[in-house]
C-alpha cells in the first residue's frame, strides 16, 4: 500500500492578479474623480438655498454639479465593490497556494479571508496578517515588501476616516464638501494611495508564486 500523498498543485495566479490590478487601478481612478468633484463643489460654494437635504424630509432641486457628483459617487461605489471582489478572489487563490507551498495550515482559517475585513477590531490587523502569511509561505526568511505596510496603513486611514465622513446619504456628503472638503480629501487621498500600494502588493506576492510555478 502506497502511503505517499501527492500535494495539490499550485493554482495559476496570473489571471487573478491581472484582474485585481485592473480593479485597483479603476478604484483609485474612481476615488480620484470623487475628490475632483468635491474640490469643484467646495470651489463653487454652497448655494444660497442651503444644503440639498433641507431637513424634515425636504430636499431642494440639485444643481448640475451636485447631480454630477451623485453619478460619480454611484460609479465609484460600484467600482469599489468590483475591486473588493477581484482582490478577494486573488487573495483566496494565493492563500491556497501558500498552504501548498508551506505544507501547513494558514495562520487564519478561510472564513477570515472575508470576515477579517468586517469584524470590528479584528479588521485592524487580520487582512494584513493574511497577506503577510502568504508572503512568508512563498518566500520564507525574506523581508515583507514595504508596499504591504504602505497599503495597509493607507487603507486604515481611508476606511476609518471614511466610516464617519462618508456616513449617511450622498446629499450629506455633498453638504460636507461645501464646509469640510479638506477632511474628505484626506480620506480620498488615503484610499487612492492604498489602491496604488495594493497594485505593488499584488504584483510582489504574485511574482513569488509564479517563480514556484515555473
Amino acid at each position: 500500500m502506497n502511503d505517499h500523498i501527492t500535494p495539490p498543485a499550485l493554482r495559476p495566479v496570473r489571471g487573478a492578479a491581472r484582474c485585481a490590478v485592473a480593479a485597483l487601478v479603476l478604484a483609485g481612478a474612481a476615488w480620484a474623480a470623487r475628490a475632483v468633484w468635491q474640490i469643484l463643489l467646495a470651489t463653487a460654494g454652497r448655494p444660497a438655498s442651503g444644503p440639498p437635504d433641507q431637513g424634515d424630509g425636504r430636499h431642494r432641486t440639485l444643481t448640475g454639479l451636485e447631480n454630477a457628483y451623485h453619478l460619480v459617487s454611484a460609479l465609484g461605489d460600484a467600482v469599489t465593490v468590483l475591486c473588493a471582489i477581484a482582490f478577494l478572489a486573488w487573495l483566496w487563490r494565493v492563500r491556497d497556494n501558500a498552504q501548498t507551498l508551506s505544507g501547513r495550515r494558514p495562520r487564519y482559517a478561510w472564513p477570515w479571508v472575508y470576515a477579517g475585513w468586517i469584524v470590528p477590531v479584528a479588521n485592524l490587523w487580520i487582512p494584513r496578517g493574511i497577506v503577510a502569511d502568504v508572503h512568508r509561505s512563498g518566500a520564507p526568511g525574506e523581508r515583507l515588501p514595504r508596499a504591504v505596510n504602505w497599503w495597509w496603513g493607507l487603507w486604515l486611514v481611508g476606511s476609518l476616516g471614511g466610516a464617519s465622513l462618508y456616513a449617511g446619504t450622498t446629499d450629506a456628503v455633498i453638504a460636507r464638501a461645501y464646509t469640510g472638503a479638506p477632511q474628505l480629501l484626506v480620506v480620498d487621498a488615503a484610499v487612492v494611495g492604498a489602491a496604488v500600494a495594493g497594485v505593488f502588493v499584488v504584483r510582489a506576492l504574485t511574482a513569488v508564486q509564479r517563480e514556484h510555478l515555473r
